[in-house]
């Protein structure tokens, strides 16, 4: 019980610094502003946030089922994972420490979404919304796809969970999205000033986990490595 907690709990904080992350914030931010500007009362306003949030946990839960489907159904790696996972699980917590406090760039792509077919999709409701998060989703940055692929999906693997997991870290990914579909019901809201202030939260926090990522490694090198070197 108490290592699902820590395992659920990475996942949540996962994914809020995901979102919190600039380069997601920014896209978070323009596309829930956007479709607040389609509906007419705030009910409808934070119903298509939330719709777009549930696109962004289901992309998230059929990606990592994929990914978990691929690594199973190949039997030497599943058998590598199963056995060699805390082995291995060293540097990976090393490299998205570096990554999460600047010193390693991860790889990624430039795909993004036209401004037309956003808008296009933001006429189009519930069903709209939902489409648009499950694209933006996809979308990653170097700090979202350090903490996916090399933090994320070791515990999908880990613990078999291709729906619980990326689920509490989808819905980690939608709570600072909902706080913005919530704060742009009033008129008072800034979005320049709120961007600021997470984007000025955000580094502390991706410093301390960087931090974290980096001693929790060393941990974990020290304790798995380290005895097969000496041997």
């Amino acid at each position: 019980m108490a290592e699902w907690f820590i395992v659920l709990s990475s996942a949540l904080w996962f994914g809020v610094l995901t979102s919190i992350s600039p380069c997601p914030l920014a896209s978070n931010i323009a596309a829930v502003s956007f479709l607040s500007k389609q509906v007419d009362t705030p009910a409808q306003s934070i119903s298509m946030g939330l719709f777009y949030c549930v696109g962004r946990m289901l992309s998230y839960m059929l990606l990592a089922a994929l990914l978990l489907y691929t690594a199973t159904s190949a039997p030497r790696l599943s058998s590598f994972l199963q056995t060699q996972m805390n082995v291995i699980l060293g540097p990976i917590l090393i490299v998205v420490g570096g990554c999460l406090l600047g010193w390693i760039t991860l790889p990624t792509s430039n795909w993004s979404i036209s401004h037309s077919l956003q808008k296009s999709l933001a006429g189009q409701g519930k069903l709209g919304a939902l489409s648009l998060g499950s694209l933006f989703a996809l979308s990653f940055c170097p700090t979202s796809a350090a903490l996916f692929f090399a933090s994320l999906l070791p515990l999908i693997i880990a613990q078999q969970s291709s729906l619980l997991i990326p689920s509490i870290y989808g819905f980690g990914t939608a709570i600072p999205v909902l706080m913005v579909a919530l704060l742009l019901q009033f008129g008072s809201f800034k979005i320049a000033s709120f961007y600021q202030k997470v984007t000025q939260v955000e580094k502390l926090a991706r410093m301390a986990s960087g931090g974290v990522f980096l001693l929790a490694g060393g941990f974990y090198c020290w304790l798995y490595i380290v005895p097969m070197l000496l041997r």
